[in-house]
C-alpha cells in the first residue's frame, strides 16, 4: 500500500471535519443523501459518456495502482541489467535466450529477445520506443477519467444547489425553514468541490505519477539493453544507467561492486 496515498486522503478528509467542528458545525450538518446521490451518480454518469466502456472496466485496476503500486525498485532493475552486460560479455549474446524466457517482464524479456535474434540495434530502440509510447497512451487513460470525474463534481455540486435554493424559496413563507433549506443547499457545493479537490483529482495525480516512473523504468531498461548489445563494458553500462535513479539510490547503487568483464 502507498502510504503517502492513504495519509494524504485521510489528512485531507480530516482536516474538512476538524474544520467544521472547530467552527461549531455539527457532523450531521453535512449528510445529503440526495446531494451524494447527484454527485457521485451525475459525475460518474458524464464519466461514462464520455469514455470507452474498454476503459472503463480498468478503473478498478486504475485504483488499485494508484493505492497499493509497490516501488518500482529502478536500482534492481539497473542491477539485472549490469548482471545481464557481464554474462554477455564473458559468453556471448546468445547466452541471454535462456534469460530472455525466464524474465517475468514483458518488455525487457521482449528487448533481449530482440538483441538474441540479432535485430539491428535501430530495429531494437525502434520496436522497444514504439512500446513505451503506446502503453503511454493506453495508461494516460486512467489519470483522464479521475480527472473528468473530479471536473464533474464541482458543477453536479452546484446543480445540487441551485436545486437545494429552490426548495428553500418555496417555504418563504417560513424564514427559520427556508434559512434551514438554504444551509442544507449549499452542502451540495461542499460535496462536488470535495469530492474534487480531496479524492479524485489528487488520485489523478498520483496515477499521472505512476506513469511517469514507469516510463523512467522502461526508459532504463532500453538503454541497458542497447548497452548490452553494444558489448558496453560493465562498469560504463552500470554508470549510464546510474544516470536514472534518485541520489539515495544513486549512491546505494555506487557502493555495488561490479565484477570485471571478460
Amino acid at each position: 500500500m502507498d502510504i503517502a496515498t492513504v495519509v494524504g486522503l485521510v489528512l485531507g478528509i480530516g482536516a474538512l471535519f476538524a474544520t467544521a467542528l472547530l467552527e461549531g458545525t455539527h457532523l450531521s450538518a453535512l449528510v445529503n443523501i440526495p446531494a451524494f446521490v447527484l454527485i457521485i451518480g451525475g459525475s460518474f454518469g458524464a464519466t461514462i459518456v464520455s469514455f470507452a466502456l474498454s476503459d472503463l472496466m480498468r478503473v478498478p485496476r486504475f485504483l488499485m495502482e494508484a493505492l497499493f503500486a509497490p516501488p518500482l525498485g529502478l536500482a534492481e532493475r539497473a542491477r539485472q541489467l549490469v548482471e545481464l552486460a557481464q554474462k554477455a560479455r564473458r559468453e556471448g549474446l546468445l547466452a541471454l535466450e535462456e534469460d530472455a524466457r525466464n524474465i517475468d517482464d514483458p518488455f525487457l524479456q521482449k528487448g533481449l529477445q530482440l538483441v538474441v535474434d540479432g535485430t539491428e540495434p535501430e530495429v531494437v530502440r525502434a520496436v522497444l520506443e514504439s512500446e513505451i509510447a503506446v502503453w503511454e497512451e493506453r495508461e494516460k487513460v486512467g489519470e483522464q477519467i479521475f480527472t473528468a470525474i473530479g471536473g464533474f463534481c464541482p458543477t453536479m455540486g452546484i446543480m445540487g444547489a441551485v436545486l437545494g435554493l429552490m426548495h428553500a424559496l418555496g417555504q418563504s413563507d417560513d424564514p427559520k425553514k427556508m434559512a434551514k433549506a438554504i444551509a442544507v443547499a449549499f452542502v451540495a457545493t461542499l460535496y462536488g468541490v470535495g469530492f474534487a479537490n480531496l479524492v479524485f483529482l489528487p488520485l489523478a495525480g498520483k496515477l499521472k505519477v505512476r506513469v511517469a516512473e514507469k516510463r523512467l523504468l522502461y526508459e532504463l531498461t532500453l538503454e541497458g539493453i542497447l548497452a548490452i548489445q553494444a558489448g558496453e563494458n560493465p562498469r560504463l553500462v552500470a554508470e549510464k544507467l546510474s544516470a536514472y535513479l534518485p541520489p539515495s539510490e544513486r549512491a546505494k547503487f555506487a557502493e555495488q561492486p561490479v565484477g570485471a568483464a571478460a
